[in-house]
């Protein structure tokens, strides 16, 4: 379907399609009160204002409410058994037994699902990322997983529509590199932290973990501008370390750095056991 193609629905099965990309009906009756949309483009950017300065905590809540829960053995082994066709590495039960009670413990703490973004995760990564994203509290939480909604609506947009137009899409506005340099190889599964400051307190807004490359391409949804202000990336470098059984002198690293405008910020990190240096990057 082109973005043509859908502007000829009718208004009731357009929206049904809008509300089965992010389930709150707010966002996707405020987007409806721009229909027909002129592009593709349009169509991104809409709904990342109505999301971000629009909706509140009761449509993020919402739309958390329309994504299968997956917290139980079953569900985890059907989600995450026999994928090498995908290329995505098989989970062993132990890591789906460790998956199902994260979940829990996730849903018991924050009030509402693990969000994430999955696509071309394992079941490995996912328990990382879960594991990781315990440690922070509801209020962090929350914005993160309406971030990584964000991230899913995106992708459901291009699914909806097959022959549309999404070559405007770029990068996240802000990603990093991670480069051990005592081995000369990128530095992988290394949980980073994108903050802000909320109230004088350093929130996390973001996070993932590196890929084998050690970069994180999605830190944040496409076409999301942070506004200009000062940020910090958190680096786990003691658990990197920790899985080599190896001692760091720097259990974590934290880089603040500035924005002035919505261009790309590339914050990479050159990192040892016993020393580490950044620059910005491109």
């Amino acid at each position: 379907m082109t973005i043509a193609a859908f502007n000829t629905l009718d208004k009731e099965t357009a929206k049904q399609h809008l509300f089965a990309c992010c389930g709150s009906d707010k966002w996707a009756s405020a987007m409806m009160s721009h229909f027909p949309f002129a592009s593709e483009k349009q169509l991104v950017d809409l709904s990342a204002s109505i999301w971000y300065d629009d909706c509140g905590e009761t449509d993020w809540r919402e739309s958390f409410t329309h994504h299968p829960k997956i917290g139980d053995v079953k569900s985890l082994t059907e989600k995450f058994a026999g994928k090498e066709q995908a290329g995505v590495a098989v989970a062993t039960q132990e890591t789906i037994q460790n998956l199902a009670k994260a979940n829990r413990d996730y849903e018991a703490k924050n009030g509402f699902i693990f969000i994430v973004c999955a696509t071309g995760k394992s079941a490995d990564e996912m328990l990382q990322l879960l594991l990781d994203r315990l440690k922070n509290t509801p209020e962090e939480e929350l914005h993160i997983a309406m971030g990584e909604q964000q991230k899913i609506s995106i992708i459901r947009f291009k699914k909806l529509l097959t022959d549309g137009d999404f070559s405007f899409l770029k990068v996240s506005q802000i990603t990093t590199h991670v480069l051990d340099t005592a081995v000369g190889l990128p530095g992988k599964n290394i949980s980073i932290r994108l903050q802000a400051k909320r109230n004088n307190v350093w929130q996390t807004i973001a996070q993932g973990i590196t890929n084998a490359d050690g970069r994180i391409p999605d830190l944040l949804p496409q076409e999301k501008s942070l506004k200009p202000d000062t940020y910090k990336m958190v680096f786990d470098t003691g658990s990197y370390y920790a899985t080599q059984n190896l001692k760091t002198f720097y259990p974590e690293v934290e880089i603040l750095f500035n924005t002035f405008d919505e261009t790309h910020y590339h914050v990479p990190l050159l990192v040892n056991p016993f020393g580490y240096s950044t620059y910005r990057g491109s």
